[in-house]
């Protein structure tokens, strides 16, 4: 035996010998509800079948279907619904035939109500053309029409389930809940409708989803991190910090933040304001980097747009690095980095205007002449290493023009030598 079935052979027992609910069961010998319930479902799914009255289906068979009646509720009401409908019992009304039948008579007019109107209709029919009818009134009552218009109304127009209209409306929960069973089929079926349609697409915050229920936090998540959310928009600190000073875990506040407050993640990574849905935003093509960032070159940024001047002198003012200043003006602030002189070339990179004019004539003869780059930058006067790392990084086409003219002059040379012999 395995230590799965040793844990609940206590609570298998008791559900093969007694009556009692799974939930009790469980409370009873100390172990998890749903992890017993799933242990039923995969191992010993004939005893649910039994407690279900489905003895003899096939394992496979849906207990609970989605929709409609389930198979242990037909064959419990089936002979009851045949007499119901049969014109050899038609001098009974429905409590006889119930109780002719062995179950509950209001149990079997709600499951008449509920899945074979037309039943009804036709029995009331068949007794007005009999002469035998009893001249009450059925169907919706007055008053519970008038109880339940506004929390219908509600329900038909907004997005809200069963238990909050009924909690809005302050009427009973299960009274509504069979009152649009019964009387408004067509406003669960426009909800139906809609659960189905959300259940194929992707999830919209507060939108309905695929349980009926609108997509948003519940609220005691939303209070958990309500103050870690504050200091995650309104402040600087990191999410580790965030998490140490308020207490909340990180996992769990970095899942909320992804879950509903994408937006937020979004602008903390320097991004443009979505236009999409915050469920549509791909975070993984936004660069991650700390929002403290942006406020160590607030005010390098603010005091360079003022007064134009040489990057490295602004970064020395306010104690920054220079090249990693550089870098942030390229990717944040593209638009003062050329205004500081930076400019794009033909192939779309971000090159200095003065180290283009620079090099600009050691380029023009690296990529028309055989010299090598060593002396056109001992000619010039350059630095060869610096004249080196421009072409590789901003120039590699000249390098393939001048080793084309190489080879040209190379086969020129051959070609005139063959002749020459």
């Amino acid at each position: 035996m395995s230590s799965v079935d040793q844990k609940y052979k206590e609570a298998l027992r008791l559900y093969a010998e007694t009556s009692k609910t799974a939930a009790q069961i469980a409370r009873e010998c100390n172990v998890g509800a749903a992890g017993f319930r799933a242990y039923l479902y995969r191992h010993h799914r004939y005893l649910l079948l039994a407690r279900y009255g489905m003895e003899g289906e096939e394992p496979s068979v849906k207990l609970r279907p989605k929709r409609g009646q389930r198979p242990s509720a037909h064959r419990k009401y089936k002979q009851a619904v045949e007499a119901c409908d049969d014109l050899a019992y038609i001098s009974l009304n429905v409590s006889e035939i119930a109780r002719m039948c062995g179950v509950s008579a209001t149990a079997l007019g709600n499951f008449l109500r509920l899945h074979y109107p037309d039943v009804l209709e036709r029995r009331e029919k068949a007794k007005m053309r009999l002469g035998i009818a009893d001249n009450a009134k059925r169907g919706v009552r007055k008053q519970s029409k008038e109880t339940y218009a506004r929390a219908v109304e509600m329900y038909r127009t907004t997005d809200m389930t069963i238990p909050e209209v009924a909690e809005a409306c302050d009427v009973s929960l299960g009274g509504l809940s069979q009152h649009l069973r019964f009387y408004h089929k067509d406003v669960i079926e426009k909800r139906f409708a809609e659960r189905e349609q959300a259940r194929k697409g992707k999830k919209r915050i507060g939108k309905i989803s695929g349980n009926g229920r609108k997509h948003v936090p519940d609220k005691e998540t939303v209070e958990k991190y309500r103050e870690a959310l504050e200091l995650y928009r309104g402040t600087d600190m990191i999410v580790k910090d965030i998490v140490r000073q308020t207490g909340v875990p990180m996992e769990g506040f970095r899942y909320y933040l992804r879950t509903w407050h994408r937006d937020l993640m979004l602008e903390r990574r320097g991004a443009e304001a979505a236009t999409c849905a915050p469920e549509d935003i791909d975070l993984g093509k936004t660069k991650r980097y700390l929002k403290s960032t942006s406020a160590k070159y607030a005010r390098a940024i603010a005091s360079l747009k003022a007064d134009a001047r040489p990057v490295a002198s602004v970064a020395a003012e306010f104690g920054l690095n220079p090249e990693t200043f550089r870098m942030y003006l390229k990717e944040h602030e593209p638009e003062l980095a050329r205004r500081q002189g930076m400019i794009k070339t033909a192939e779309g990179r971000t090159v200095s205007l003065q180290a283009t004019e620079k090099y600009a004539e050691a380029i023009r003869l690296y990529e028309t002449t055989v010299e090598d780059l060593k002396s056109i930058a001992g000619r010039l006067g350059l630095v060869y290493n610096s004249l080196g790392g421009y072409v590789r990084r901003n120039c590699p086409e000249a390098k393939k023009r001048h080793e084309a003219v190489v080879d040209s002059m190379k086969k020129r040379k051959t070609d005139g030598g063959e002749n020459g012999s």
